[in-house]
């Protein structure tokens, strides 16, 4: 059998990106012969990846890219299964990475993206290569790109796990900065009362009614009531109709007519928000251990 030397596993790493113990059991495999033991890897690389994809990923980051000149940006959420990958330079080198690409080349959705060459081989095998490094699952979920009619302006909170990217129409980088920051702490639902999904305002309609009912009061004021509670409802839900963060004495609305100033359009990305996200029961891996060791 050939030697199999660190500089050989060294090599291999280098082209491959996969763990050093499975490069050197893949020249063990390929008796040497570097370019057999590559192809090895991809095989158990993408093996690794096929195994993790059924894995919840619903830990991550949300990463944001703005052209130079700023007249294109993108913003893009990508996921993995732990807060401790999140935070690993591949998984976030790849996701910068990703937001730059979907800026630079419009894919029409995630599908698209994986297709797209980066670096020399596609999205896909890229993120392929990614799992079997890190031995977590890592999917792409989401992506907006943006060409703005104003200034983009962006805010990346808590680890990269909240994002938001804004174009802003007049107004300054400060406020710009600012909005970003509101959209980030209040978590509107949509720029205006118009642009709310009708299905959200129905479940509100439905709430307040089944709440206006119970007072028992004549059917004209029950309608009233519940009238005023989606609107009330509106207000808290929308970017303009919310009180701005560094000043509740003025709505978001009140700010930008003042400054002679709108927004066109925002993004916000909560990492995870809607994922079922796993939940580990410390008890039940002890007693399955436990279990195991007995039979």
């Amino acid at each position: 059998m050939a030697e199999i030397t660190a500089g050989m596993v060294k090599e291999l790493r280098e082209k491959t990106d996969a763990p050093m113990m499975e490069c050197k059991k893949a020249l063990n495999e390929a008796a040497g012969d570097m370019g057999k033991a590559e192809e090895i890897l991809r095989v158990k690389l993408g093996n690794k990846a096929s195994k993790a994809a059924s894995r919840v990923a619903a830990e991550g980051v949300v990463a944001t890219y703005i052209a130079a000149d700023g007249k294109l940006g993108a913003i893009v959420e990508i996921n993995c299964e732990t807060d401790f990958v999140a935070k690993n330079t591949d998984f976030l080198a790849f996701s910068n990475a990703l937001a730059g690409l979907v800026a630079a080349k419009n894919p029409m959705d995630v599908a698209a993206l994986s297709a797209l060459d980066m670096s020399g081989t596609s999205v896909e095998e890229s993120r392929k290569t990614l799992v079997g490094k890190l031995g977590e699952n890592v999917s792409v979920r989401r992506f907006v790109r943006v060409q703005p009619k104003g200034k983009l302006a962006t805010y990346i909170h808590g680890g990269a796990k909240i994002g938001v990217m804004l174009d802003l129409v007049g107004g300054d980088d400060g406020m710009g900065k600012d909005l970003a920051m509101h959209i980030a702490a209040s978590k509107p639902v949509s720029l205006s009362k118009e642009q709310v999904p009708a299905a959200l305002i129905q479940k509100e309609r439905d709430i307040a009614t089944a709440k206006a009912a119970e007072s028992g009061k004549p059917a004209d004021i029950v309608a009233k009531m519940v009238e005023g509670s989606v609107q009330k409802y509106l207000k808290e839900v929308t970017l303009l109709g919310q009180p701005f963060v560094k000043n509740d004495k003025q709505t978001v609305e009140q700010l930008l007519k003042g400054a002679k100033a709108s927004v066109d359009s925002f993004t916000l990305y909560i990492v995870g928000e809607g994922m079922e996200k796993k939940k580990d029961d410390f008890a039940a891996e002890v007693m399955a251990a436990v279990s195991a060791a007995n039979k």
